[in-house]
């Protein structure tokens, strides 16, 4: 039973509900950077005060009980009432660099503030919050510089009645963390522009939206490019544009190849048109030359992509049937195909693979042991993470820690998203539209699309070793504009991904893309 329960026993006296926690009284340090009863297995359950530990505030909502994440007891905050408590632990005697915060947590939600922090370490306060997570736990880390040789490790609720987090396990050692990717795909950019769109700043101030991205902190874009789509957009001449206008602002770039007319996913992987009756043969040198056209032609006005999908979503291969998961000998040589022309054009363009559901660790490892069985060349791994989609965040941790380790390759999320509201500002109805769709916690507003896009940011930091790149959003700039729906073919679509950009349905920047200054 994961929900906290509360057995009767004598307490310390709590402070009034609502007190702030700033100064901390007097603390008895540990000397020499170790954690003391960092599992909280000392005392067993119900210790008003784990050994080791100092509280503050409400400090009956902190205690011990069983159901440890790997021991017996965990540390709890719970309390019927709304309470804020510290639990918290000063060290003394270390030695002065950057340090690694990592905790196993479990959240039921609702807080106004639930999170672990380092602080009064000579730099500047590192928070990291409590992801939504119900019954499963989920690792998280912090990291900060100890410029001082102490630092104080946090454990932190402003929670209304009855919220509740679990914590246990921590570990704090030298080492830093941090996303080096806090991207966003806007593919829809160009032709959005072209048919009226308007973006603004959070003011109300009429920008550019890769100008307004960026000021929030955005580091990286995707573009996606398709070989002759039917409305001429996302095709190389507007990937040429728009890679110009990312490289200005200072990102970097990443142009994932559809190789198709259209959108290419797990279900569907069609030739584009003009290939269509190749032999695979001819599809091996049609995938190398298209790659190395669009890549030689950004490389030649100086926007250099960075980074390559080889493919999109290809769970079950691309260029069907012949690149189907039914022939992955075939499927390897078109892979290779692509990669061999990326690094033609730049032995420093990073090459991924990108399967969509990063909440199935089974299908990535079968992907990924045939991948590496059948020879095909890349040099990083992407997953789509939807969560209304593809299952919890701890199931996509599984998967990214498993495919980290398993493949000795960089991580990272290639695609997820949140929406911010449910209603539609177009004629489509949208993907994600009822509340039975959304992820437990995450409501559908501002604040429940940061939330969400800070817990996978969170889940990927945590990858271990450094191996978690971090995260692109899927899609920031894909407003309603009339014409700029979802059907290349079709300019009469619509668009039912609206709720789900960065801008809201009046054009400005949303509180939301905070995320992108995550660490």
């Amino acid at each position: 039973m994961f929900h906290p329960r509360r057995a009767l026993r004598a307490l310390l006296l709590p402070l009034l509900a609502g007190l702030a926690l700033t100064a901390l009284p007097a603390q008895t340090a540990t000397a020499a950077g170790t954690l003391t009863n960092a599992g909280f297995e000392s005392d067993g359950a119900g210790a008003a005060v784990p050994a080791g530990w100092s509280e503050y505030g409400d400090t009956a909502a902190s205690y011990t009980e069983s159901g440890g994440h790997s021991g017996s007891y965990r540390l709890t905050h719970y309390a019927s009432s709304a309470y804020k408590v510290e639990t918290y632990q000063y060290l003394s005697g270390l030695t002065n660099g950057t340090y690694t915060l990592t905790a196993w947590v479990r959240s039921g939600g609702g807080q106004n503030a639930a999170h672990l922090a380092l602080k009064n370490c000579g730099s500047p306060e590192q928070r990291t919050d409590l992801p939504v997570s119900g019954s499963s736990w989920v690792r998280i880390v912090t990291s900060i510089a100890v410029t001082d040789n102490q630092c104080t490790i946090s454990v932190t609720s402003d929670a209304n009645a009855g919220n509740w987090i679990n914590v246990d396990d921590l570990t704090f050692a030298s080492g830093s963390t941090g996303l080096a990717i806090k991207g966003s795909d806007i593919s829809s950019l160009a032709k959005s522009e072209a048919k009226g769109g308007v973006y603004k700043s959070s003011s109300g101030t009429t920008g550019d939206a890769v100008t307004i991205l960026k000021n929030a902190g955005m580091n990286y874009a995707r573009l996606k490019v398709w070989v002759n789509p039917a409305d001429g957009y996302n095709d190389k001449a507007h990937v040429l544009a728009v890679a110009k206008r990312v490289k200005a602002a200072g990102m970097k770039l990443l142009v994932d190849f559809h190789y198709s007319d259209t959108w290419a996913d797990p279900g569907k992987q069609t030739k584009p048109a003009a290939w269509a009756t190749h032999s695979y043969s001819q599809l091996k040198t049609d995938v190398y030359n298209h790659t190395y056209d669009v890549l030689n032609a950004l490389k030649a006005q100086g926007t250099t992509a960075d980074m390559v999908q080889v493919g999109n979503e290809i769970n079950g291969g691309m260029l069907w049937s012949e690149g189907s998961t039914a022939n992955w000998s075939q499927l390897a040589g078109l892979l290779n195909s692509g990669y061999s022309a990326a690094k033609a054009v730049s032995t420093g363009t990073q090459v991924a693979l990108h399967l969509a559901n990063a909440g199935d660790d089974g299908t990535v490892r079968w992907w990924f042991d045939n991948a590496k069985t059948y020879g095909i060349s890349h040099d990083l791994i992407g997953l789509s993470y939807y969560g209304f989609w593809h299952g919890s965040l701890a199931a996509a941790q599984a998967t990214l820690d498993d495919t980290a380790a398993r493949y000795g390759k960089p991580v990272f999320i290639a695609e997820t998203s949140y929406p911010f509201r449910l209603d539609s500002d177009d004629s489509l109805a949208n993907q994600i539209d009822t509340t039975d769709k959304l992820v437990a916690g995450y409501p559908a507003t501002a604040a429940g699309q940061l939330a969400w896009m800070n817990a996978v940011a969170n889940v990927v930091e945590a990858v271990p070793g450094g191996r978690g790149l971090g995260v692109f959003y899927w899609e920031a700039t894909w407003t309603a504009v009339t014409g700029n729906g979802w059907d290349p073919a079709d300019a009469s679509s619509g668009n039912g991904w609206e709720n789900q950009a960065l801008f809201g349905f009046d054009d400005r920047a949303l509180t939301s893309m905070a995320w992108f200054s995550h660490r």
